[in-house]
C-alpha cells in the first residue's frame, strides 16, 4: 500500500499474531524499535509508516528490509484519509507513534507549530474513528457525531493547553476513551540520529575537522539515554504499562554541553589539553528557550522492571565509530552540520 492507497500483495492478516504500525519508523528512535521488534517478534508484522522526511533514512532499516514481517509504507500522518484507509486495510492492532518534528529550534516557528497541531489531531481523528469502527461497525455515522465533541475539545486548545493537559494526565485516555500510552524519555543519542542533534552533530564536526558549534555558556546539562535502552523501555511499557499512564523514561546519567564537547573530542582528537580542546570550541550566541536542565523522575516504569544499561562510554564509542562509517546515509547530512540562526542576545 502507498500513499495513494493502492494495496500491495503480503501474507493474510491472520497469519501474524499481531499487526504492529510504527509511524516515523525511518526515522532515529523507530528505527531501532522497529530493528528489535522484526527480529524478536517474528510472530508480529511491523509496518513502518513514513513520509521520509529531511531526517528519515530507510538505510537505518536494511538489516531488516527484507524480512518477512516488515513492511514499508511510504505516506503522510495528516493524511487523515489515508490513514483511516490504512488502519482498514492492514488491519492494524497495535501503534507507536514516533512520527514527530523534534527540533527544538525548529518548533519555535509558528509553520511548525501550526503543523504540528494540526497533524496530531488529524492523526487522533483518524485513529479514535478506525477504534470506534471496530467496537460499533454499523453505527459509524453516530460515532462520528458523538466523536467531534472531544475533538472539538483538543483542537480548541493552545499549545500551552495541549502542553499542561499532557503533563497532568493522559488526554487522549481521559478524553477519547481509549487506550494509549504516553511515554517522555531523557535525550537520546546513538547510531541513525540525523546529525542536527547535539551528539551526533559534535562527532560529525570533529570527524570533519570542524569545531564544536556551543550556545551560550555551555553550561546547559542533559541527561543521555542510549538508543537500545529507550527501545527496552518502550518493550517493558508495551508488556507492562498500563492503558491511561505517563511514563518518563529517565536516565541519572547527565552532564553539561561543553563537557559533552570536550568529552569527544578528547576521544576523536586525541587530546587532554585544555588549551587544544579550547581550539576545537566555538561559541555563539544562546538560543531562544534553552532550558538549563529537565531532569525527570521514572519512578514508575522501574517499577515494571526497566531500567537503563548502557554505560556512557560503552554507547558514546559506540555512536563515534557508527558516524564514521555512516554520516553520509543522508542526502543532505552536510547541511545538518551548519550552526541553527540565533536570536541576538538581550542587553
Amino acid at each position: 500500500m502507498s500513499a495513494e492507497g493502492q494495496a500491495e500483495p503480503w501474507g493474510p492478516p491472520s497469519s501474524f499474531a499481531k499487526r504492529v504500525l510504527v509511524t516515523g519508523g525511518a526515522g532515529f528512535i523507530a528505527s531501532h524499535m522497529i530493528v528489535s521488534l522484526v527480529e524478536d517478534y517474528p510472530n508480529y508484522m511491523i509496518i513502518n509508516l513514513d513520509k521520509l522526511d529531511y531526517c528519515a533514512s530507510l538505510k537505518n532499516l536494511e538489516t531488516i528490509s527484507n524480512k518477512q514481517n516488515y513492511k514499508f509504507i511510504q505516506g503522510d500522518i495528516c493524511d487523515s484519509h489515508f490513514v483511516k484507509l490504512l488502519f482498514e486495510t492492514e488491519k492494524i492492532d497495535i501503534v507507536l507513534h514516533f512520527a514527530a518534528q523534534t527540533h527544538v529550534v525548529l518548533l519555535m516557528k509558528p509553520e511548525w507549530r501550526n503543523l504540528f497541531t494540526s497533524a496530531q489531531m488529524k492523526y487522533m481523528e483518524a485513529v479514535s474513528i478506525r477504534n470506534l469502527m471496530n467496537l460499533h461497525p454499523n453505527n459509524l455515522q453516530i460515532l462520528m457525531h458523538h466523536l467531534k465533541q472531544p475533538l472539538s475539545v483538543l483542537y480548541s486548545l493552545t499549545g500551552n493547553d495541549i502542553r499542561t493537559l499532557t503533563l497532568e494526565k493522559n488526554p487522549f485516555a481521559s478524553v477519547f476513551k481509549f487506550p494509549v500510552v504516553i511515554t517522555r524519555s531523557s535525550n537520546v543519542y546513538g547510531p541513525h540520529q540525523y546529525p542536527e542533534k547535539v551528539i551526533p552533530k559534535f562527532i560529525s564536526l570533529l570527524q570533519h575537522n570542524r569545531k564544536c558549534c556551543i550556545h551560550g555558556s555551555g553550561l546547559q546539562t542533559r541527561n543521555f539515554l542510549y538508543a537500545t535502552d529507550v527501545v527496552e523501555a518502550f518493550l517493558t511499557v508495551l508488556k507492562k504499562g498500563k492503558p491511561g499512564e505517563i511514563y518518563n523514561i529517565g536516565t541519572n546519567f547527565e552532564m553539561s554541553v561543553l563537557q559533552l564537547a570536550k568529552e569527544l573530542i578528547q576521544l576523536i582528537k586525541e587530546t587532554s589539553s585544555e588549551s587544544e580542546m579550547e581550539n576545537w570550541v566555538d561559541y555563539v550566541n544562546d538560543r531562544p528557550t534553552n532550558d538549563m536542565r529537565y531532569p525527570m523522575k521514572s519512578e514508575k516504569i522501574h517499577g515494571l522492571g526497566w531500567r537503563p544499561k548502557v554505560p556512557w562510554k560503552e554507547g558514546i564509542k559506540k555512536t563515534i565509530e557508527w558516524y564514521r562509517e555512516n554520516f553520509h546515509n543522508w542526502k543532505n547530512a552536510e547541511k545538518a552540520l551548519e550552526p541553527f540562526p540565533v536570536q541576538p542576545s538581550f542587553v
